[in-house]
């Protein structure tokens, strides 16, 4: 595949395309400018809401950004949401009954799209002074239909957590992770980044084949076996999660490294 060139690039963000204190480095903006001036669309495919896009629309400009998990589809430039496929109320009662049934010390919050809920108990690490935070109960931020539902244990280690909560929605909801703590960010059922890159992608009459795609973490996994499966080219940082290495088509080095920059300037 010497010769293979992608027609488009997607990147995850934190610990992929940023670096470890959350830029984007001058080589590796060059390297997206110098592929876009050829006419090769730039997506982002990340866990983030758009709430947190502001920073990177600085730097980026434009473009698509695939957002909560493949939940929202955002233009970069107009700060518009395209699509979004949400969690109905119904789907996130009965999710959130079942996980606090079986585990009461369960916490909950919601994303939906430009807004954040969580109950009180809850405890937010980032953006808790915000605009559009809040804390709500529960059976009020399950009530409207909501991009992602976060679930969280403050005791359990990650992927015992994940694990139950993966057991307990089952083929209800979406199950992934893209972070150290023991936190279960669940979506409608099949979204995944895989399905909103697939979108995207078809609004620019390319394939999987045509397509590379970088990532560090579980959440990527189904992005990955989409491209991998289809022809493309999935790689992962040096750093990342050994499910997502053991999916991918290539290694690159690490986000510090700008392990991105690197592999593009290599087709």
């Amino acid at each position: 595949m010497s010769d293979w060139r992608p027609r488009l690039i997607a990147s995850d963000m934190d610990g992929t395309l940023l670096r470890s204190d959350d830029t984007v480095s001058p080589a590796t903006v060059a390297e997206l400018e110098r592929w876009r001036a050829d006419g090769v669309p730039v997506v982002l495919a990340t866990g983030r809401p758009p709430r947190w896009m502001h920073r990177i629309r600085q730097v980026l400009g434009r473009g698509t950004a695939v957002c909560c998990n493949g939940a929202v589809l955002l233009d970069l430039e107009t700060f518009e949401i395209l699509e979004e496929e949400a969690l109905p109320p119904a789907v996130l009662a009965d999710v959130t009954e079942g996980l606090r049934r079986v585990r009461p010390d369960t916490w909950f919050a919601v994303e939906y799209g430009l807004e954040f809920r969580h109950e009180p108990v809850y405890r937010p690490r980032w953006d808790v002074d915000a605009p559009g935070v809040a804390e709500a109960p529960l059976e009020e931020i399950v009530a409207v239909p909501a991009a992602k539902l976060l679930a969280r244990h403050e005791d359990m280690g990650r992927d015992e957590f994940v694990a139950l909560v993966e057991d307990v929605v089952g083929d209800r909801a979406t199950v992934t992770n893209s972070s150290s703590d023991a936190l279960a960010e669940i979506s409608a059922r099949g979204v995944t980044k895989a399905t909103g890159l697939a979108r995207v992608a078809a609004r620019h009459g390319v394939g999987p084949g045509d397509v590379v795609v970088f990532g560090d973490m579980p959440n990527d996994i189904a992005a990955f076996d989409w491209v991998r499966e289809g022809g493309g080219r999935a790689v992962a940082m040096a750093h990342a999660h050994p499910d997502l290495l053991a999916a991918a088509t290539d290694v690159t080095g690490t986000n510090d490294d700008d392990g991105v920059a690197a592999f593009l300037a290599s087709l």
